[in-house]
């Protein structure tokens, strides 16, 4: 029998601290099982499935994120459906809104530019609050050198020092359009420190913890660890493959937003 299937772009935003990432696992609570649980719930039935534009890591939150909805036999009631999804949904994951798509439309494969916030301070601990949002190093940090060193990510590049145990089928190339650290103005918080930065990086995909790898090494470049030349060399593993290992936590990382070309 013909199975006729209809397709939905939903929007989302979450809090992904208490989450064992995106994709679904037996034994930990992820997004992707929250999400599933949900539609389920509303739908009454699991003729569907659920795919994701990019799947976040454990503890990483987003502010826009998008999911496509493949359901089954019937369509959907949107007015009808949306407000029931949106009310069932944990109080961490909120969705911000809904289309209708058709077979043509491909999450994955779809074209994106992705930009990713990693949120830090440093020289003082701070309030335990800002634990879910940002990463605090007690050291001082050089923040003029390592705003230097963010330029050296843009453009093309061989990602396989921030690349976190690649197979033999992955692609370490890639671009990044844009790197740079500011003062973070973006999320503000009154139990926030009263000075905090932000990594910002911009590109069409990234590698397994390629982000957190790199912040990591900028942090290291901070504190003197590293300089210039050895994050130059990172970025020509064809001369000297340097394995990176400093991977900074989950938490402070947003995927940002999500443009779709």
């Amino acid at each position: 029998m013909f199975r006729k299937r209809f397709y939905y772009l939903i929007e989302l935003q979450y809090l992904g601290f208490r989450y064992h990432g995106w994709q679904k696992q037996p034994t930990v609570n992820t997004l992707q099982r929250m999400v599933e649980r949900t539609v389920a719930y509303v739908l009454e039935h699991k003729d569907f499935k659920v795919l994701a534009s990019g799947r976040t890591d454990a503890k990483v939150s987003a502010n826009q994120a998008y999911i496509e909805l493949f359901v089954d036999h019937k369509p959907l009631d949107l007015e009808e459906f949306y407000p029931l999804f949106n009310q069932n949904l944990p109080q961490d994951i909120r969705s911000l809104r809904i289309e209708e798509t058709d077979e043509h439309f491909n999450i994955i494969q779809s074209p994106k530019i992705k930009e990713y916030i990693y949120l830090f301070s440093f020289g003082e601990k701070f309030h335990p609050f800002s634990a879910p949002f940002m990463y605090n190093i007690l050291e001082d940090l050089d923040i003029e050198i390592m705003q230097e060193a963010t330029k050296l990510f843009e453009g093309k590049h061989n990602f396989r020092s921030y690349c976190h145990r690649p197979s033999a089928h992955t692609i370490l190339e890639g671009e990044i359009v844009l790197c740079e650290i500011t003062k973070n103005d973006v999320y503000t918080a009154s139990f926030f420190p009263k000075e905090s930065y932000l990594l910002r990086v911009k590109g069409e995909g990234f590698k397994r913890n390629q982000i957190r790898l790199m912040m990591g090494v900028l942090l290291d470049l901070g504190k003197g660890k590293v300089n210039l030349d050895f994050i130059k060399k990172t970025l020509n593993p064809e001369a000297e493959e340097i394995v990176l290992e400093h991977i900074v936590p989950g938490s402070g990382l947003i995927l940002n937003t999500i443009e779709f070309i």
